[in-house]
């Protein structure tokens, strides 16, 4: 294990996972009805109880191979506390203000029910949403002040929050706290924002931040896979715009070692959300791959940035991922491992239930969902460890170990 000078510390996808960001699944789960499942992003009604229980067998998982666990829940809280009073307050208002409520009355009375708990109940019940027909709200009459009178929420859940990985995205020694597409998800990233200026583990610590989440344009950590040290892969779809990926290269390739980043276009597909779905990398030239995103004879459009002796960005335009990672990456062999095996019916079934969202805990051993059991044997042949999670419930949120992941630190790879 390394001395951990800095909090944050991710330079490949692939190094020994060391530290890593989750949040376990909580009442925000129950909160959905199928009325509102479209409003939060969800296909499917997860089984509470079930999903808490894979999602431990999950995070014990990650312990028994060495990795550190942190929650995201607890670091708020800590954050909070360690800020006082004023800056709970403003975190509040600011997640008011982000829920529709800049001020007036309902804005009022819920910053007083809110910060009239305990910081960890206060954190939880903003996670979880707030019913309207929660007395204080009922005593007040402030339900007929709802713009939607037939809706039971003034605050809406986070279900989605179990995705730690997109809010916020580890790079080098600093992040990006994501701007998200959907109004769905566009808070939580409020709670990283607080955890790195106020968590004794994270405050004053001269992390970059490459950017931030004061944008038009939005970016989400799905998109963003580390490959090595100087070569980032981001994904262009409806979750992360050409206009954001451009912005954060001029960040990083002015005040960071980058200076490579992939972008691939990925196929307009509900079931392929961002990138990590249908591509991620598990080994120094190993690589699972969704065959959905290739076009006739392998290709995908491809623009490669690079930074210029000026700093500036310069773009090439390409078809063929194979061969733009081997140069990029500096690789003789690649091995692209077919999510289902390439078959079109499993791997179709098993990309949809996140058989290519695989997340490696170090160079060649990845956890994975135990449904996807034709892609687990694939990965197998290839040479891969892997070490299969229940995931009868969680998938039932669209997204994999990768998704419930944010590495905040992980060990380098001997070059």
């Amino acid at each position: 294990m390394m001395d951990k000078k800095v909090p944050i510390h991710v330079y490949s996808e692939i190094g020994k996972l060391e530290t890593v960001i989750l949040h376990r699944p909580g009442h925000e789960i129950e909160n959905i009805t199928p009325d509102s499942m479209r409003r939060l992003l969800f296909d499917d009604i997860p089984y509470l109880p079930v999903a808490q229980h894979e999602h431990d067998v999950f995070a014990e998982t990650l312990k028994k191979n060495g990795a550190e666990v942190l929650y995201l829940e607890d670091l708020v809280v800590k954050a909070l506390d360690t800020g006082g009073s004023e800056i709970k307050d403003q975190f509040v208002k600011q997640m008011l203000t982000e829920s529709g409520y800049a001020s007036g009355i309902v804005h009022d009375a819920l910053k007083e029910y809110l910060l009239d708990f305990d910081t960890k109940s206060m954190v939880n019940k903003i996670i979880e949403g707030v019913q309207k027909k929660e007395v204080n709200f009922v005593q007040k009459g402030l339900v007929s002040l709802s713009e939607e009178k037939n809706y039971q929420f003034f605050l809406d859940p986070m279900p989605n929050l179990y995705f730690t990985r997109d809010p916020q995205a580890s790079i080098g020694e600093g992040l990006s706290i994501n701007r998200m597409t959907f109004q769905a998800r566009q808070r939580e990233s409020l709670f990283m924002q607080t955890i790195i200026n106020y968590h004794p583990r994270f405050a004053n610590k001269k992390l970059h931040v490459w950017r931030d989440r004061n944008h038009s344009t939005h970016i989400e950590g799905g998109d963003e896979l580390i490959l090595n040290d100087h070569v980032l892969a981001i994904g262009i779809f409806q979750r992360t715009q050409a206009d954001a990926i451009e912005d954060i290269a001029h960040k990083l390739f002015k005040d960071s070692n980058y200076d490579t980043i992939i972008t691939v276009l990925i196929p307009h597909n509900h079931a392929m959300m961002h990138l990590d779905t249908v591509f991620t990398m598990i080994n120094l030239n190993q690589f699972t791959v969704h065959p959905g995103i290739m076009g006739a004879g392998g290709n995908i459009p491809i623009f490669v940035l690079h930074k210029d002796k000026d700093n500036q960005i310069r773009i090439e335009n390409y078809h063929n991922l194979e061969a733009v990672l081997k140069d990029q990456l500096n690789l003789s062999e690649l091995d692209l491992i077919p999510t289902g095996n390439g078959d079109p019916i499993v791997s179709a079934r098993e990309q949809w239930n996140d058989g290519s969202n695989t997340l490696a805990i170090a160079p060649g051993v990845v956890v994975t969902y135990d449904r996807n059991y034709v892609s687990n044997a694939t990965l197998k042949k290839h040479g891969i460890k892997v070490l299969e999670v229940p995931s009868s419930e969680l998938s039932r949120g669209r997204g994999g170990p990768r998704c419930m992941t944010m590495p905040i630190y992980r060990d380098d790879i001997k070059k």
